[in-house]
């Protein structure tokens, strides 16, 4: 009869020998080394001595920029230590910005951090190919609104005003680096970015030849879920909020907009 067999080492675990095969009973028999657990170090957790080996395989390269670590499954059988105790180990990791945990879909090596330099014709695709990334977009709602007090004060119109809004998650290699929603008092952009999704090309459609910053606003606060989902980030980083008023080559303003950029992955630099 075949016997399957855990066999762990003596200084974990005393072997029944009375269990072992027989010399001539080897081929029938399964025999599973089982790994010994992480050996314990005196004064340091096991998920933080879990969380400083991961630390370590990240800067030699072991886990790339963007790459997905084991899963928690993976990384408990490793270290032969129950999940919470990884979890914990990630958690950390992710606090420090070394890793972002994308809920349902894993744990991922933190890219370099992209420098947005604030000036005043900042365009979202000359910024990210500054960085050799590709820029790609996609729109998450493109209609007519009402302006409620914040917006119409920004956009210099009374509350209530018709306006359009322009809602679009910005990708930097597949990745999303910024959440802007762009409020125009020209109602001719809502036809115009139905036709032409470059808001550059849109303006000319409309008879805005060019545009510039007037003025910026930076603050932070914690996503809303559905912010951190549409971002890819955890709940508990920061995003950046930048409100920026454009104005046309004759001072009127033409553009309010409030992006969102995820600490993990931008920063913003003013410049004198």
């Amino acid at each position: 009869m075949s016997r399957h067999l855990d066999i762990y080492p003596p200084t974990f675990l005393n072997v029944n020998h009375a269990l072992l095969p027989t010399a001539g009973n080897w081929d029938e028999a399964s025999v599973n080394i089982v790994p010994p657990a992480m050996p314990r170090h005196d004064g340091v957790t096991l998920w933080r001595q879990i969380a400083e080996t991961l630390q370590r395989e990240i800067a030699d390269g072991t886990y790339a920029p963007g790459g997905r670590l084991p899963t928690e499954a993976e990384l408990s059988a490793r270290f032969t230590v129950n999940r919470h105790t990884v979890r914990r180990a990630l958690d950390e990791l992710s606090r420090e910005g070394l890793v972002r945990i994308e809920q349902g879909r894993g744990t991922f090596v933190s890219e370099d951090v992209l420098d947005y330099t604030v000036e005043s014709r900042t365009r979202f695709s000359e910024w990210i190919r500054r960085h050799n990334k590709e820029p790609s977009g996609e729109v998450l709602q493109l209609r007519e609104l009402s302006a409620d007090a914040h917006t119409a004060a920004g956009l210099g119109v009374r509350t209530g005003a018709k306006i359009v809004l322009l809602e679009r998650l910005g990708l930097a290699d597949g990745r999303p680096v910024s959440l802007t929603r762009h409020y125009f008092c020209h109602r001719g952009m809502l036809a115009a970015l139905y036709d032409q999704p470059s808001i550059t090309e849109a303006f000319k459609t409309v008879g805005v030849s060019d545009y510039q910053r007037q003025t910026s606003r930076v603050t932070a606060r914690l996503p809303t879920p559905a912010e951190a989902d549409h971002l890819r980030m955890p709940r508990n980083r920061p995003v950046l909020v930048a409100e920026n008023t454009n104005v046309d080559s004759s001072g009127a303003v033409v553009e309010f907009a409030v992006g969102l950029y995820p600490t993990p992955r931008v920063q913003m630099v003013f410049e004198p």
